[in-house]
């Protein structure tokens, strides 16, 4: 999966030949999972249509300040009352991040001297995110001092440039100065925010699902756990740029990604088993299985056949791997759940003692749309020096963010 997934990308697109070329990278930028919204100079419309871009990226293309409907009802060429401001504001607040693709000499101007008389100028001095510039001219333009004094001021702004390719340019003339081809540019973004991301180089190990004991060859114990909360979680850490290695019960769940391992077990003591395996080159392991705390002390060996009137199984304790773990650990970070339903938190604060746990992750069955089989979760964080964080009803995606956020400030700090 691209780093480039779900990301929201503003594409300003400046009046030079190379116009030409995004549709291409509109087309590259929504294979890759992203969101495009395209602001275009009016100069650019006369290299490409905005209706060739609206239709790649599936948003309508901005232009201009504002739009308007191109009649009244009456026919009749409409009027200022019927004007709909672009939000340029808007706009740039909703970008991740903003790459101006072709970067003319004049666009590049205006951007680093504030010169405010387009929507694609307007929208960058107003985004909030990083910006990535693509510069596209002559030989001699790209050279020329007044240029390069742009690139600096614009690179002193923490702008990125992806610099211009040398080959032949519309003039006729061979140089500097063509657009990075919409591959490159892509390959450029992808590395750079691939390179950024907070977990880069960590190894997490993550527990997701619920453990079976099997009874017989078709019976088993189990729980209802659908693994959603460790799936989720193992999607988070990758989306931050850890390589994740997740160790899943049974579920129907799935993930493709390529920082994403799986390995599938079924009881408990085959969870135990691969934690143990791959625990020493873990910097993190996240208990968010629902690992059955008992087993039937003895396995049938073929069906149990329906003969008497009642059946006892007796049952002896599984391996509490979260405990087996905390006492070896050495530079981990180790985290676990919790699931209490009465002295919840002192409950919480014993398990990270006892578990030698940096953090633990407290559901209540007593929350509405908490638990499981639903997608959303009510938890309370609990670090290692017993700092409570209360969270609100979130979506487990929502609540798998808050724990990978915990993680990289333990990093940071």
């Amino acid at each position: 999966m691209s780093v480039l997934s779900g990301k929201k990308i503003v594409l300003g697109i400046s009046g030079g030949i190379a116009a030409y070329k995004t549709a291409l990278l509109v087309r590259l930028f929504i294979k890759a999972g992203a969101h495009v919204q395209v602001i275009m100079t009016p100069a650019s419309k006369d290299f490409i249509t905005p209706l060739t871009l609206s239709t790649l990226s599936k948003r309508p293309v901005f232009s201009s300040f504002y739009k308007e409907d191109e009649t009244l009802d009456s026919g009749v060429e409409n009027s200022n009352q019927n004007l709909e401001w672009n939000n340029h504001v808007e706009i740039g607040l909703w970008a991740d991040f903003m790459i101006i693709a072709p970067a003319t000499a004049n666009t590049l101007s205006k951007m680093a001297n504030g010169i405010c008389d387009n929507l694609l100028v307007a929208t960058y001095l107003s985004a909030k995110c990083p910006v990535f510039f693509a510069p596209a001219m002559d030989l001699d333009m790209y050279k020329h001092p007044s240029t390069i004094e742009s690139f600096k001021k614009l690179k002193s702004f923490g702008n990125t440039i992806i610099p211009a390719e040398t080959g032949e340019l519309a003039s006729g003339l061979s140089g500097e100065g063509r657009m990075a081809e919409p591959e490159n540019i892509v390959s450029f973004i992808e590395n750079k925010l691939d390179s950024e991301l907070p977990l880069k180089g960590k190894k997490i190990l993550i527990t997701a699902g619920p453990t079976y004991e099997a009874i017989d060859p078709v019976r088993f114990i189990g729980n209802h756990s659908s693994g959603k909360m460790g799936y989720d979680l193992a999607i988070c850490a990758a989306n931050y740029g850890a390589s994740v290695l997740l160790i899943s019960g049974p579920t129907h769940l799935s993930i493709s990604n390529d920082l994403v391992q799986v390995v599938n077990v079924n009881s408990a003591e085959e969870m135990h088993s691969q934690c143990h395996k791959y625990f020493n080159t873990a910097d993190v392991f996240i208990g968010a299985a629902a690992v059955a705390d008992y087993r039937p002390k003895n396995t049938a060996l073929h069906k149990i056949k329906k003969t008497e009137e009642s059946f006892v199984i007796e049952l002896e304790k599984t391996i509490d791997i979260l405990e087996s773990l905390g006492n070896i650990k050495e530079k981990q970070f180790l985290i676990g759940f919790a699931l209490e339903t009465d002295n919840e938190i002192e409950n919480a604060k014993l398990k990270v003692q006892k578990k030698n746990l940096d953090l633990i992750v407290l559901n209540s069955l007593q929350d509405k749309g908490a638990g499981f089989g639903v997608t959303t979760n009510k938890v309370t964080l609990i670090d290692r020096n017993f700092n409570i964080f209360p969270m609100e009803l979130k979506s487990k995606e929502e609540v798998a963010n808050d724990i990978l956020i915990k993680i990289i400030a333990h990093y940071e700090a």
